[in-house]
């Protein structure tokens, strides 16, 4: 599979899984999206948060371009609605990014400061984007843990269902 080919999988699978995820927060009040569940930003709502904060940190460091918060802990939205506004706007604009790079994008390089220490770091785009999309999954895993403990139904966020789903199925 050529690396454009896999991204754009790993594009259009990140917007599936937030898709999937955000429908099952929606069914929870707002006592159990705040609550402190022991996960790394403590809520449902902070580590969705975090997601949607990594991403638009990443994403203006691949692009130069949008918003990019300051802390890896800021709060995009407080609601889940806005919330889900701003990661719906974010995955059509990685999905579009992905989509206007070629093949030999991906083995170039980009230089960025890191958000946490201010290094400056070099490195190839491709693995970058490995990170990119890993990290989001990571804490997606973090989201379905907290969901299920609160009673909702386990998600089937696995690549290999989204790739039998009709928006899944080109890159099977």
């Amino acid at each position: 599979m050529p690396m454009h080919q896999h991204f754009a999988m790993m594009a259009a699978y990140n917007r599936w899984s937030n898709r999937l995820v955000y429908d099952c927060a929606a069914q929870l009040d707002v006592d159990d999206l705040d609550r402190q569940t022991g996960a790394f930003f403590g809520s449902l709502m902070a580590t969705l948060n975090h997601v949607l904060v990594a991403d638009r940190i990443w994403m203006k460091r691949f692009t130069g371009e949008g918003d990019a918060p300051t802390r890896l802990d800021a709060t995009i939205h407080r609601g889940l609605a806005e919330l889900r506004t701003a990661r719906e706007a974010e995955d059509a604009r990685i999905v579009a990014w992905i989509d206007g790079l070629d093949d030999a994008a991906f083995g170039g390089r980009f230089t960025y400061l890191t958000a946490t220490d201010m290094r400056t770091v070099s490195q190839r785009l491709a693995p970058a984007l490995a990170h990119f999309f890993n990290h989001q999954t990571h804490h997606r895993g973090q989201c379905h843990g907290m969901l299920t403990g609160f009673g909702q139904p386990s998600l089937a966020l696995d690549l290999i269902y989204f790739q039998r789903t009709p928006e899944g199925r080109p890159y099977a």
